[in-house]
C-alpha cells in the first residue's frame, strides 16, 4: 500500500481529538502499525488482525482493549496480505492479492483451519489461487490498471473480491468478483462494478458482510459505503447509504459485530497518528 497520499492529509485530519462518527476503542500496539485486516470471532470480543505486505507472516488475536493475546505464524509468505474474512465454521481466509503494479500472476487466498489456528502456534494453509480473465497483460496499460485489490468477504460458500483501481481520475471504481471458497485454481467471475468518486480517498480498502447477509460495508479513507436490499450476491446493485467517518486516515480494515449493528475499523499508524481500533454504531446512522 502506497502512503504518499495520506501523508498530505494526516496533519489536517488529526488537528483535534474529535473522531467524527467514530468511537475510539483502543490504541493498537506498535507490532500492528500496518494493520490491514480485521475479523471478529463470533460470540467473543476478540479479533484476528494482520499487517500488510513486507511484514511478518503472522496473525494476531487482539482483544477490544488492543492487547495481543496470541500470535500465530502462518506458513506462507506475506507477499501482500490485504484483508481477512471467515466462514460460519470460523475458518479464516487471508487475502494475499495486493497488486499495486498490476503485475502479479500469483493472486492467492490462504485458507486457515479454525481448530488449528485456535490451538497451534504455527498453521498450514490451503491455497485458493485465481486470476482475472479480463487481465491479459502484466501490467496492462496505465489506463487499464483495475486489478489491484484490498477487500474480501465470504458468503454462501464463495469468496468475493472488490478490486481497487490504479487508474488516474478513476480511483473510485471497484469491480466485484467471485470465486469458490475451496482449494484450487480459478478464473474469477465478474459480477458488477460501482463508481465512487475519482480521487484516491475513494479507494476501497476493506469489506465486510453482516452475519445475516443483509448488509455489505466497503471502507475508504473517510467513509463507509453501506449496501443493503441487494438481490442475491449482486451487492453493488443494492441501495446505498454513505457514512462520513469525519476524518481521513489510512483506514485499511473493517468488520461487522455479531448482530450487524456496529462496525469495527482500524487505521495504520503514520507519523504518530492513527494505529487505533474504532467502533461505528450503525443503529444511530441508518434507517432501513
Amino acid at each position: 500500500m502506497k502512503k504518499s497520499y495520506y501523508l498530505v492529509v494526516l496533519f489536517l485530519s488529526f488537528g483535534c481529538s474529535n473522531y467524527g462518527q467514530l468511537k475510539k476503542l483502543a490504541r493498537l500496539p506498535k507490532l500492528l502499525d500496518e494493520v490491514s485486516g480485521i475479523e471478529k470471532i463470533h460470540g467473543k470480543n476478540l479479533f484476528w488482525m494482520h499487517n500488510d505486505g513486507g511484514n511478518k507472516n503472522e496473525i494476531y488475536l487482539v482483544n477490544s482493549s488492543g492487547k495481543i493475546e496470541r500470535t500465530v505464524v502462518v506458513n506462507a509468505k506475506n507477499n501482500d496480505w490485504e484483508d481477512i474474512t471467515s466462514d460460519q465454521k470460523g475458518n479464516l481466509y487471508l487475502a494475499d492479492f495486493g497488486n499495486n503494479e498490476n503485475i502479479r500472476r500469483d493472486l492467492t487466498i490462504l485458507k486457515i483451519n479454525f481448530e488449528a489456528v485456535m490451538k497451534k502456534k504455527s498453521v498450514e494453509v490451503e491455497k485458493i489461487q485465481f486470476q482475472y480473465p479480463e487481465q491479459t497483460k502484466f501490467p496492462p496499460k496505465k489506463k487499464k490498471r483495475f486489478f489491484d485489490a484490498e477487500s474480501i468477504l465470504y458468503y454462501n460458500d464463495s469468496l468475493y473480491i472488490f478490486t481497487k483501481s490504479r487508474v488516474k481520475k478513476d480511483y473510485g471504481k471497484t469491480s466485484l468478483y467471485k470465486i469458490p471458497a475451496s482449494q484450487g485454481k480459478y478464473n474469477a467471475e465478474f459480477i458488477s462494478s460501482f463508481e465512487n468518486c475519482s480521487k484516491m480517498k475513494c479507494w476501497i480498502t476493506s469489506s465486510s458482510i453482516s452475519n445475516n447477509g443483509q448488509q455489505v460495508a466497503l471502507l475508504t479513507s473517510n467513509t463507509v459505503l453501506l449496501f443493503y436490499d441487494f438481490d442475491g450476491d449482486n451487492f453493488l446493485k443494492g441501495k446505498l447509504k454513505e457514512l462520513d467517518l469525519g476524518f481521513v486516515s489510512q483506514k485499511e480494515a473493517i468488520d461487522f459485530n455479531d448482530d450487524g449493528t456496529k462496525l469495527f475499523i482500524t487505521d495504520e499508524r503514520s507519523h504518530g497518528k492513527g494505529g487505533k481500533l474504532y467502533e461505528l454504531d450503525l443503529s444511530k446512522k441508518t434507517n432501513h
